[in-house]
């Protein structure tokens, strides 16, 4: 059976001039144009993000006419065991398998039985967990997409404004490239992230502020003469960059043998991975790979840094930004790009968007840890906490199949269990060992 066009679009070289961005020298697979998600305007593409007539976010806009459902299959089946077995739904050259990158993805789906005893959940609970990827965070793979993306426009330099993961995933995939990296961070941010960026060799700079201070001074930096040559992964590669998490949708339905999650708990930052899963979901459906049937997407954030969870509870369509007070440093994003959109796709599918205190951060962590040997950092917590809560409130329907998301690694946010420890300390002797009560 052959597939129906998700979206296509051709563009007249009038058109091309007016955008004043050329398109490639190089084929981006079936990448072919950009498109803006405010009113739909579409330039060749090329390293911008911004549409000229509304300064909406652009975003890749995609012809899969020509593919056949299960040759696709077949095909995508056969690939290599990361994100590059997707390549034909991904705006890269056709032989990117072949060039030196980090190749994350194909993480672990864990069939999570023993959280789901703990929270209720009868219809089968999966922990996503892409701490498995080379820098352990999901980073890894809008990374890889977007420096692919700055090898086809001829950038030197790779750089990014980052909460931390996002630093360490460029400073690597550069190193891996042979690439010059120069990475901007907050200056607080926790010591083993900064070590972890800092290590692969690239210039690393701590901003005086929060997040949204670092990127303020990133897009001032792209357009000075200083910043020629600069491939900003989320600022004028972002449309590519963000094209990265679908691969979280595509794996996550490929591993549960081709089929929709009935629920699944995101956790939202710029929100951009929230969006970009939905549209992964989307495009399978719409290619034929899986079963049209309804999914609910949940958004998570933490309590001290929820604009995003604000809006939705309060019904509003605009976020309100918010100054980052929690120790999801990860996920402390104030002003989010995505938040508008996040909201559309919780109300259109029919879920939420919902945060917990940092309290609970901790004992989610804790929770994931114990019963289920999963070490997530804090961003994992709060997807589990949130998950937790949405089953309280009676939101999230554990009678269905569950996906929730664990996007780091918690050796990198152990300031947030710091205080745990040895259980005792004994003489190296058996009335010792017996002594502590550890004997039984």
């Amino acid at each position: 059976m052959a597939v129906q066009t998700v979206t296509s679009t051709t563009e007249s070289a009038g058109s091309a001039e007016r955008s004043g961005s050329a398109a490639p020298s190089v084929d981006l697979g079936p990448a072919a144009a950009l498109s803006c998600r405010e009113c739909g305007h579409r330039v060749p593409l090329g390293p911008v993000f911004a549409c000229e007539e509304c300064f909406g976010p652009l975003e890749i806009a995609y012809d899969f006419s020509a593919y056949d459902t299960e040759e696709l299959r077949r095909r995508i089946e056969a690939g290599p065991a990361n994100i590059w077995r997707y390549a034909p739904l991904l705006p890269v050259p056709a032989d990117v398998a072949t060039k030196p990158n980090i190749n994350p993805g194909w993480t672990k789906l864990v069939q999570a039985d023993n959280l789901a005893r703990e929270l209720g959940v009868t219809g089968g609970l999966y922990v996503k967990d892409d701490s498995g990827n080379p820098t352990h965070s999901f980073k890894d793979r809008v990374v890889a997409q977007a420096l692919e993306a700055a090898r086809a426009f001829g950038f030197t330099t790779l750089s990014c404004s980052s909460t931390g993961n996002l630093a360490g995933a460029v400073g690597a995939a550069a190193a891996r490239a042979g690439l010059r990296s120069c990475v901007f961070i907050p200056h607080d941010l926790e010591q083993g992230k900064v070590v972890m960026a800092a290590v692969y060799g690239g210039e690393l700079v701590g901003i005086e502020g929060n997040y949204d201070d670092v990127n303020r001074f990133c897009s001032e930096l792209i357009g000075d003469p200083a910043g020629e040559g600069w491939g900003f992964v989320n600022v004028n590669l972002r449309p590519y960059y963000a094209e990265g998490s679908k691969t979280l949708a595509y794996e996550i339905c490929e591993q549960l043998g081709w089929r929709l999650p009935d629920q699944i708990v995101v956790p939202i930052a710029s929100g951009s991975q929230l969006t970009k899963i939905d549209k992964g979901l989307r495009e399978l459906i719409e290619l034929g790979l899986v079963e049209d049937r309804p999914y609910k997407i949940f958004g998570a954030q933490a309590e001290g840094c929820s604009p995003v969870s604000t809006a939705y509870k309060a019904g509003h369509d605009v976020v309100r930004p918010q100054k980052p007070k929690t120790i999801a440093k990860s996920l402390a994003i104030g002003n989010p790009a995505d938040g508008p959109y996040v909201l559309d796709i919780a109300r259109r599918t029919g879920g939420a968007v919902e945060d917990v205190t940092d309290e609970q951060v901790v004992e989610a962590i804790r929770l994931l840890a114990r019963i289920e040997g999963i070490f997530a950092e804090t961003a994992g917590g709060v997807t589990v906490g949130v998950t937790k809560k949405l089953i309280e409130n009676g939101d999230l329907d554990p009678s269905l199949t569950t996906v929730v998301l664990n996007t780091g690694d918690g050796l990198k946010t152990l300031d947030a269990v710091a205080d745990t420890g040895l259980t005792a300390t004994i003489r190296p002797n058996l009335d010792s060992f017996r002594e502590a009560g550890l004997s039984s």
